[in-house]
């Protein structure tokens, strides 16, 4: 945790798909103040057809990025990081902001397990900084 997952109908070659994950991958280590070496992104090729946005006429091909992470930050930052996400997938694979919603799932610290650093996470705390050899 935190897992970044973006379902998608479109296609991208692999070197868009790795530009796009090292810029989210940037981006929330440097608003959410954590440890990037924490950060797992999935990008989803669902296919043609594979995700819709339903509405008052036909349902049109739209993307979700799902936001897996700890509980506790405040709204303002939570918006930032979806604000820069989404800049990103505009930049780096032709999304625009008719066709990206960000959600966020919260997450107890002891809802996530990494190996690399001895277990359960602890809780997120204000003021926090996620370091290389933290627990956070």
């Amino acid at each position: 945790m935190p897992y970044l997952q973006l379902d998608t109908p479109f296609a991208y070659s692999v070197d868009q798909k790795r530009h796009l994950a090292k810029r989210m991958g940037e981006i929330y280590a440097d608003v959410m103040k954590a440890n990037i070496n924490r950060i797992s992104i999935a990008i989803r090729e669902l296919g043609e057809g594979g995700l819709w946005r339903c509405g008052p006429n036909d349902p049109r091909p739209v993307a979700l990025l799902m936001c897996d992470i700890r509980q506790g930050r405040e709204k303002e930052t939570r918006a930032e990081l979806a604000r820069q996400l989404v800049e990103a997938c505009i930049e780096i694979v032709g999304l625009d902001e008719t066709t990206i919603n960000v959600e966020f799932t919260q997450h107890s610290g002891d809802e996530m397990y990494h190996t690399m650093y001895g277990g359960l996470s602890d809780d997120w705390q204000a003021g926090q900084t996620d370091t290389l050899n933290g627990r956070a």
